[in-house]
């Protein structure tokens, strides 16, 4: 059964690892999808083609999510085609130094944490007053374990994760009233191009620690974004579920 049917779904960063396999599954649930990119143009197309070959409904959107102006433009055609945004991805990558604080400036702290809250503030802004009037949102922001578990080298990374949790308690507390739902997914260490960098001896380390003895892989995370896009999860907001292949984070 397709539980989206009719739902409109903005995915940030939608052409590759995370966004991608979460803009394939919204598509199999029905929703119309709206893939965002900023250079990865085709992988994106590649995404939207395959949701069209497959039966369903997609369109890109070029925009850099942290430029109201970019994203406004980007959304008009959509908006005069299928409507409002109903469901909204927050996973855009913003990327960061690794390196340990000491050796870190504050320049490079500041770019992820200013990059990270500027995209969530901006989409979040952008998509919620239509969906307080009619009284129907999911936002979902994809966060890091990170943001709870130090790990080396993701200061930057952590410390803007944590940030962009707090956020969200917020926007999900405010609009409760109002039928919008706030959630983050906080995945651990995920396979995908952005992760690329990450030293293979962390991914070892992360395997190991792993009760699922694996690092992830973007499809492992689509169905927890899935599901606080479905009806199913219209009474939890203001959550981080953990999806992380069962590591203890207490």
């Amino acid at each position: 059964m397709k539980h989206l049917n009719g739902k409109v779904a903005f995915v940030s960063g939608g052409g590759r690892g995370i966004g991608a396999a979460a803009a394939l599954t919204l598509a199999l649930q029905g929703a119309k999808v709206v893939v965002n990119y900023v250079r990865q143009s085709e992988s994106a197309q590649a995404v939207v083609d395959r949701i069209r070959q497959a039966g369903g409904e997609a369109a890109l959107a070029k925009a850099d999510v942290r430029d109201p102006e970019q994203v406004r433009e980007a959304l008009a055609p959509i908006r005069a085609t299928w409507g409002d945004i109903d469901i909204l991805v927050n996973n855009a990558h913003m990327s960061f130094v690794m390196k340990p604080v000491m050796e870190m400036q504050w320049e490079e702290l500041a770019q992820k944490l200013n990059d990270e809250m500027k995209a969530a503030f901006t989409l979040t802004k952008i998509v919620l007053p239509a969906m307080i009037e009619r009284k129907y949102g999911r936002l979902i922001y994809i966060s890091s374990n990170a943001a709870e578990a130090p790990l080396p080298y993701m200061a930057a990374h952590g410390s803007a994760k944590a940030a962009l949790d707090a956020f969200v308690k917020y926007v999900a507390l405010e609009n409760a009233p109002y039928g919008v739902t706030a959630n983050i997914v906080s995945p651990g260490l995920v396979e995908t191009e952005a992760s690329s960098e990450t030293p293979e001896v962390i991914k070892r380390q992360v395997a190991a620690m792993t009760p699922m003895q694996r690092v992830a892989v973007p499809d492992d995370i689509s169905g927890a974004i899935a599901f606080f896009a479905s009806e199913e999860s219209r009474f939890v907001t203001g959550t981080c579920m953990k999806v992380n292949g069962g590591i203890n984070m207490d």
